[in-house]
């Protein structure tokens, strides 16, 4: 045991050496913040953390590690760095344009799965992990390390009901219990009871230790291991600073670093504080200590099989959301990593095609969207194909994990159901009209409209193989006609041109429900004498530039876009942007209104989105 210690002290000094190293060189970041949980990951990565070498002889984890507290990342790079991962070089680089080493973790440096730094998602992510490896019947485990902070998240309470709910006894947190936020005492300070009372609660078994003192946590890590049938938490008390006297224990300090005129009287007093730990001269071998024979691959790449052809009939009445939930269910036949985390509204997403089929691969989440979409970027992050389904309003509630899990380069893929005005009686709290914009905003997303059911089928398939960012699909509540043949094809980044003539005088641009008023406009103003080219805006991103600008051209360059969603961020606006020094003029048609229970047909003619709206606009042009 004294041979171990003293190694894991070392190991505790050198991340602590190294993190103010850093943070001082990038002239900004978290160091006392590093400095509280440095005995933490010493513990963790050099005796708990089983591990594998691959062919280059470079060092990997079995089990997982999530730095929820990510402005620490600075201590995980230190880690790194011993590992002999990351060079001194590597490590002085912290924060500059082109490093890999970010503010804040993202895997721009290859060995970090998850972005974090947003405080408050990381035990999401970590339940997700734990689930997935539960499902794969691996036994590796999922550690999460907390700020305590973040603690007073909701989204933390989030995953730790679901994870109690599921028993997940491989997900470890550890609570580093520093007492002192950046601006003043967080809420429970150094009061431990109130921590282990509230996870208690939540079904979670807790260690309370003093999280500087190494044999405690060698004997905290070991018990913890054992423990079955509920997650754990370690609540490590320690002192923000620690090491370093002048800052230990005092507001005042997040987010400060040390000036370089001090760090050299910085170093020598960590050296003599910490002696005789700066050095060690014993033989102990952590590497031989924790070494797992099955390997697992650096980078998770999983092949999706695509669909065969669905099996509709032309003008059949069918939900897109229905359809999604039969495509869903043919997806999971072939392709055994796709799993569904529904909302608690599997009867209204038909996600329970799916957990019928395939209940181990079904994951109810319950009314905790934020929690749900973490929860989807871990499993995603170890190798499954996620499809994350709630209401398309409710979806807007979890933007900051998506937003995060695009930062990550997850590929997660998301679908709201009950999509704009259409809805009807439910009134506008039920009606997602901002999350075309929402999804618009994150770099690398797709988002695919589909208006029918064959349409969607199709849709399943391209989101299953899209890997290039996180994909978006929105469906309709109310049935649609089947308008297109079942072998017909449809690609990303292509729309569908579903009426043209060479006398049109305005190009209607729809998607979802609105395709099927532009249609009726398209046959009330052939009627009368008025010829219009209708496209159906299957893929709202990316956006068919080409096509449009060819179709706007031709159609007297005037484009009238149609959507059951706001102005601000729509489709409208999307096709505005994509066009905009192409001399095309172009009307939006939006919901601009705030919405009220009704009918859907009263609803679209409200916002003005309806076939008589469509008609009005288009007699205005002629008029004009």
């Amino acid at each position: 045991m004294s041979d171990l210690r003293s190694f894991l002290k070392h190991k505790a000094y050198n991340l602590r050496v190294n993190s103010i190293l850093s943070t001082t060189e990038a002239g900004a970041g978290h160091p006392t913040s590093c400095l509280s949980a440095a005995d933490l990951l010493a513990v963790l990565f050099f005796y708990v953390m089983r591990h594998y070498d691959d062919e280059k002889s470079k060092t990997f984890f079995y089990d997982h590690f999530i730095l929820s507290k990510g402005h620490a990342a600075p201590l995980l790079y230190a880690v790194w760095k011993e590992l002999g991962v990351l060079t001194e070089q590597d490590l002085l680089s912290l924060r500059k344009f082109g490093s890999i080493l970010e503010g804040h973790p993202t895997p721009r440096f290859d060995r970090v799965k998850f972005a974090t730094g947003s405080l408050g998602c990381g035990l999401s992510i970590g339940a997700g992990v734990a689930l997935a490896d539960k499902i794969d019947k691996k036994d590796s485990k999922a550690y999460v390390l907390l700020g305590d902070s973040e603690v007073a998240e909701g989204s933390i309470w989030e995953a730790a009901e679901i994870a109690a709910h599921y028993k997940l006894d491989n997900l470890i947190a550890i609570l580093d219990c520093n007492r002192l936020g950046q601006t003043t005492e967080t809420l429970e300070g150094w009061d431990t009871r109130q921590y282990v009372a509230k996870f208690e609660a939540f079904g979670w078994e807790t260690f309370v230790v003093d999280g500087h003192r190494t044999t405690e946590l060698i004997d905290v890590f070991n018990e913890v291991k054992i423990s079955k049938n509920k997650p754990s938490i370690i609540i490590a008390k320690t002192i923000k600073g620690y090491g370093v006297e002048s800052v230990e224990n005092k507001l005042g300090f997040h987010g400060k670093v040390f000036a370089k005129s001090d760090l050299d009287e910085i170093l020598h007093k960590l050296k003599k504080r910490f002696e005789p730990f700066s050095e060690f001269k014993g033989d102990y071998d952590w590497k031989s200590k924790g070494l797992v024979s099955v390997a697992e691959p650096k980078n998770v790449s999983v092949m999706v099989n695509s669909l065969s052809n669905s099996k509709y009939k032309l003008g059949e009445q069918i939900a897109t959301r229905f359809a999604f939930g039969e495509a869903l269910v043919e997806l999971g036949k072939n392709n055994l990593q796709v799993v569904t985390l529904d909302a608690e509204v599997n009867n209204s997403t038909f996600t329970n095609f799916f957990k019928k089929d395939f209940p181990e691969r079904f994951i109810e989440c319950f009314i905790a969207e934020q929690n749900m979409v973490g929860m989807a970027t871990g499993m995603n992050g170890v190798g499954k194909i996620p499809f994350v389904s709630t209401f398309a309003a409710f979806l807007t509630r979890s933007f900051d994990q998506i937003r995060m899990a695009a930062m990550g380069r997850s590929t997660i893929k998301l679908v709201g159901s009950h999509a704009g005005v259409s809805v009807g009686s439910d009134g506008p709290s039920q009606m997602g009209l901002e999350d075309i914009a929402m999804m618009r905003s994150i770099p690398n997303s797709m988002i695919l409209y589909p208006c029918d059911a064959v349409s969607t089928y199709h849709a399943v398939s391209l989101m299953a193989q899209y890997n290039k960012g996180i994909s978006y699909l929105r469906t309709t509540r109310s049935a649609t006609s089947v308008i297109y043949e079942n072998s017909e094809r449809f690609e990303v980044g292509k729309c569908k041109i579903l009426k043209q003539s060479g006398s049109d005088i305005a190009c209607l641009v729809a998607a979802g429900i609105t395709v099927f008023e532009a249609l009726k406009a398209y046959d009330v103003l052939k009627k009368e004498g008025l010829n219009v080219s209708v496209v159906d805006l299957f893929s709202v991103k990316p956006l068919d530039e080409s096509d449009l600008l060819r179709i706007g051209l031709a159609s007297g360059g005037k484009i009238i876009t149609v959507e059951d969603h706001y102005r601000a961020g729509g489709l409208g606006e999307s096709v505005c942007c994509a066009l905009k020094n192409s001399g095309i003029k172009i009307e939006i048609l939006a919901v601009d209104k705030l919405p009220m229970s009704g009918s859907q047909e009263e609803l679209l003619n409200y916002e003005g989105i309806d076939a008589k709206n469509i008609c009005d606009v288009v007699r205005k042009i002629v008029n004009s």
